[in-house]
């Protein structure tokens, strides 16, 4: 028993390392090349704070608790309605957001998904006992080597490789996502090495500047960061506020520099999205940066501040209330896949749940996609099932097999000047459609036939996606869950609006989508 405790201790440790949902030894070069040579143009610092909502910011600042917040509202733009992508996942958001496309660009489907090519369920880091389950070496090297070395496109440029063809200068601290055009080195602790294969050192690209936690501290020679394995080894907010704190007090400001702020996910996950104490703190924390550079007025005049979300939450419901959807139990007679076991001929069904949204991957040729989803339908907490047959894509509704079928191209078109044939049950997915105009105006499902698309498409396969209905949240076996919490995951707009807020200048995004944001910064960093 005592080492089976230790073995979860170490997985938890290792699951905080990689969610963050060593030494590096290049600190010198890092800093040499930082600053930037743009003259008088401003930065761009993006925060992005993990699972922000717009509702907790409006109920902070209407009981007089944000006041960070409220002055960059009150001196900029304000959102309350950015559309994610999807699944509701960070990985793939920060893909999305860092690349401009959706997952069937990026090809980074969520924090769990099958390769077809490697035979295996990906697991970047779920929760403790599936990360077990799965084999901590396997998560380690797919989190640490895999995500940015070979599972995001290599077709695809980064923002940080756009801004090195401009000749500009970039940063990330934090970032699950930070692949760029320099060479970087994580240093692994030996107490991981004992228990994976890593390597004592990995070489990685990223921006001119990279700070990931204890792995690549270039500031080691210079601060003291809370990167301990009390700090979860540096992945937390204070270590990433203070590491932006020096860069602007050292006038080593990055033309783009990209902040991931962790914390507040996991105080939604257990408490719940009505729970301020988090964005309290994120209030304060961003205080502190914008004190940096003398004061929050001159924040303004020398950079452009954007903090936005990744996601919203679900409050999921108690124990009581029956939350949890056992996925694995809904296939009767067929054999599902377990956590850790290798495919074999006899696997008929293949799961990788991300929270409140699923992929079930069908191997037995002798069943159809429909014929999965016609069974579970009848599970009435379902809330969605979709799957991909040649161009189109369909969409039933869980209880009443209501189905629509779309694709790509046609004379629909919606806000987002995409186009789309859309036949059948409009109401699937609440889609307002003005026939005499041919217009698409979406409701509960923003952005939906683009972002189930993006999922549908992200990666090789025979699969499904399912979605939750509110207050519902999917299971395997070993799947973390959160009841009387908090979830994410799915396509609904509770999960899938978040919060932008843009100080130190006018010019507008075009579109309010995390996926058009790389366009929108590469204009603020090139056109000032």
């Amino acid at each position: 028993m005592r080492k089976i405790g230790k073995n979860i201790v170490l997985v938890i440790l290792i699951l905080l390392l990689l969610c963050g949902c060593q030494n590096s030894k290049t600190n010198e070069l890092d800093l040499i090349h930082i600053k930037s040579a743009g003259g008088q143009k401003k930065k761009v610092i993006v925060m992005l704070v993990d699972s922000l909502m717009a509702q907790s910011i409006d109920q902070g600042i209407r009981e007089q608790e944000l006041p960070t917040f409220q002055f960059l509202i009150e001196h900029g733009q304000y959102y309350q309605n950015l559309v994610s992508s999807f699944p509701t996942m960070s990985v793939t958001i920060d893909s999305t957001l860092l690349t401009g496309t959706y997952p069937d660009g990026h090809l980074v489907p969520g924090l769990t998904w099958y390769s077809t090519d490697d035979q295996k369920v990906i697991n970047y880091g779920t929760g403790p006992m599936e990360v077990f389950k799965q084999g901590i070496n396997s998560v380690a090297i797919d989190g640490l080597i895999h995500l940015n070395g070979r599972h995001l496109s290599r077709e695809l440029p980064t923002i940080y490789d756009d801004l090195a063809w401009r000749g500009l200068k970039s940063g990330s601290i934090n970032g699950l996502i930070y692949r760029g055009a320099y060479d970087h080195t994580l240093s692994i602790p030996k107490w991981i090495q004992s228990f994976t294969s890593l390597d004592k050192e990995i070489s990685v690209k990223g921006p001119d500047f990279l700070a990931f936690g204890s792995l690549s501290n270039p500031l080691a020679s210079v601060l003291n960061l809370p990167d301990g394995l009390t700090n979860r080894m540096g992945f937390n907010n204070k270590y990433a506020i203070e590491v932006a704190q020096y860069l602007i007090q050292a006038n080593k400001l990055p033309d783009f520099l990209y902040v991931y702020l962790s914390d507040l996910d996991q105080k939604l996950h257990k408490k719940g999205p009505t729970d301020l104490s988090g964005v309290k703190e994120v209030d304060q924390q961003l205080q502190s940066l914008l004190q940096a550079f003398g004061s929050p007025e001159k924040a303004l005049n020398e950079a452009i501040i954007m903090i936005l979300g990744d996601s919203g939450m679900t409050q999921i419901l108690p124990a009581d209330q029956n939350p949890e959807i056992k996925l694995h139990e809904l296939f009767g007679d067929a054999k599902v896949l377990r956590p850790g076991e290798a495919v074999s001929t006899d696997t008929d069904i293949i799961l990788a749940v991300n929270e409140t949204m699923a992929y079930v991957y069908l191997l037995n040729k002798d069943r159809s996609l429909e014929d999965v989803a016609n069974g579970l339908i009848r599970e009435p907490r379902i809330d969605i099932i979709a799957w991909k047959e040649r161009e189109w894509i369909y969409a039933i509704q869980g209880l009443t097999g209501k189905q629509l079928r779309f694709k790509a191209n046609g004379n629909m078109i919606d806000q987002y000047k995409q186009s789309w044939t859309v036949e059948q049950d409009y109401e699937v997915l609440d889609l307002e459609v003005n026939t005499a105009d041919q217009t698409i105006n979406y409701g509960e499902y923003p952005d939906a036939l683009q972002r189930l698309s993006g999922a549908l498409n992200s990666h090789e396969g025979n699969f499904l996606v399912v979605t939750a209905k509110p207050g519902y949240e999917l299971a395997d076996r070993s799947s973390p869950t959160h009841k009387g919490g908090g979830g994410h995951g799915s396509i609904r707009k509770m999960e899938s609006l978040v919060p932008l807020i843009i100080s130190g200048t006018e010019h507008k995004p075009q579109y309010l989508r995390i996926v058009d944001l790389k366009t929108y910064l590469l204009d603020l960093l090139t056109k000032q």
